[in-house]
């Protein structure tokens, strides 16, 4: 019988992705689901995935779900920079990690299950939204003090509650996808000949090509040394401005000579501005060092892949 790999966020950017490798390679996936409505499967190509519900306010995801599982990735989570952070979606933003995750641990802890490793997503947010040029490493500890460094540390608390299954955090950087996202979102100004760099534009962007990703997750689930926190960055992050240009490049489009002001962007994006004038150089050496071999290293390599 095919190996088989629970989800939740299935859905999502990563998720779909993660889901077509997962297929690719001959393992079945399922899908949590907070609104199954009556399907007990929905069709991907050739493949039907399994449809489990689950509820995170009524503590409640069907036991054949887990039973059934080999393998549980958890990658649900309200999107960070999809609305303004007023105080209810900060809210939302925390609760909907935290909660979910506390209650799949919760699931794995007591319900009797085959599942061989729980591989959840996290966050570059854990080390603080502008760390300069300093490489940061799994085994720091975190100073900061931000709104999203809090909603990390709080995150993978409720990871690392699992008793008998081998756990694994992957703190992903800004994903670099076709399907939309951070790309998407920068490219659309520059494919408009609006493109400029963001505030100085020598934060550093510590990117991650999605299929390099999702092999990462693949690699967390089949390696059984692997358990802990690893960063899910490439090797060589780049600064915004860098990052501009290349897509200009790519593109063919000019990049407007004078960046967009810090104070434009306050104005426009309120706190969440934070993320985009902030930086992190993110250390890809631990998950490297477990033989991962990055497909995508380079910036001009990974844009040209997703945009060319």
């Amino acid at each position: 019988m095919a190996t088989n790999v629970l989800i939740s966020g299935g859905t999502g950017l990563v998720g779909q992705r993660l889901t077509d490798i997962l297929l690719q390679k001959g393992y079945t996936v399922s899908y949590l689901t907070r609104n199954k409505k009556g399907f007990a499967t929905f069709q991907k190509g050739n493949a039907s995935i399994k449809l489990y519900a689950w509820n995170i306010k009524e503590n409640f995801v069907e036991e054949e779900a887990i039973q059934k599982a080999d393998y549980l990735v958890h990658l649900a989570g309200a999107g960070v920079a999809d609305e303004k952070w007023t105080p209810l979606r900060k809210k939302e933003i925390l609760e909907s990690r935290t909660l979910s995750t506390q209650l799949l641990v919760d699931k794995i802890n007591t319900i009797p299950n085959q599942i061989q490793a729980f591989v959840s997503a996290s966050a570059i947010g854990y080390y603080g939204l502008d760390t300069g040029n300093t490489w940061q490493y799994e085994n720091m500890e975190s100073q900061a003090k931000d709104f999203l460094a809090e909603v990390v540390k709080a995150w993978e608390d409720a990871i690392f509650k699992t008793k008998e299954v081998r756990t694994v955090a992957i703190r992903i950087g800004v994903v670099l996808s076709k399907k939309g996202g951070a790309l998407e979102k920068m490219a659309q100004p520059i494919r408009l000949y609006t493109g400029a760099a963001l505030g100085s534009g020598l934060q550093y962007v510590s990117w991650i090509h999605i299929d390099d990703l999702c092999n990462i997750f693949i690699k967390a689930l089949e390696d059984k040394q692997m358990s802990g926190i690893y960063n899910g960055v490439a090797p060589n992050p780049v600064t915004n401005e860098v990052l501009t240009k290349t897509i200009g490049k790519v593109l063919n489009r000019p990049i407007l000579p004078v960046n967009v002001p810090a104070f434009a962007l306050k104005l426009m994006l309120g706190e969440m501005a934070g993320i985009v004038l902030g930086g992190n150089r993110v250390s890809s050496e631990k998950i490297e060092k477990t033989g991962y071999s990055f497909k995508f290293k380079e910036i001009n390599e990974a844009i040209k892949d997703l945009l060319a």
